[in-house]
């Protein structure tokens, strides 16, 4: 009897860009800095929605990194696949998110895509409309933190793919 083994890697498939840089390594202090401010920016944040905003955030940036950490995240927190795969329409698909996951993810996009313009203040004011201002400061710092992370991770072209949840946090 003959055993055979079975590789669990593709072999049809594209090779795995290697990282540019390992800058967290390079930077630890840079990297502290940036998981602590994490830490802060979540506080009072909703976790669905937080994920939700950080999703969204990585597809307008094309982080496949946190793309990958950030849908696998909110799968183990109970996300339902459908939401995370309209969430890239989420235009067409208002009918998979509440009010003011609509208007966080709307604001997710004026404060990610600068250069279409300043944030109009209908889209401030929708979201003002949704969280008390507290909150809503908590908020615009978690879409401010992932777009730093996202900026890490695509400059430095971290390779998705490898993530468990709950192993890096951010």
């Amino acid at each position: 009897m003959t055993t055979q083994t079975h590789s669990t890697a593709p072999t049809d498939r594209a090779p795995e860009h290697p990282a540019r840089l390992e800058w967290t390594k390079l930077a630890p202090e840079v990297y502290k800095a940036m998981v602590r401010l994490d830490a802060a920016a979540r506080k009072g944040i909703d976790p669905t929605l937080l994920e939700l905003v950080k999703i969204r955030a990585s597809q307008l940036n094309h982080c496949a990194f946190c793309l990958d950490m950030h849908t696998k995240d909110a799968l183990a927190a109970g996300e339902s696949v459908e939401r995370i795969i309209q969430l890239s329409a989420w235009q067409e698909s208002h009918h998979f998110y509440t009010e003011k996951e609509l208007a966080a993810i709307e604001l997710t996009e004026a404060v990610t895509v600068l250069t279409d313009g300043f944030v109009p203040d209908e889209v401030y004011a929708a979201a003002a409309a949704h969280f008390e201002e507290a909150e809503l400061a908590q908020l615009i710092a978690t879409i401010t933190v992932i777009n730093a992370w996202n900026r890490f991770g695509v400059t430095c072209r971290l390779a998705p793919g490898h993530y468990t949840p709950g192993s890096l946090g951010h």
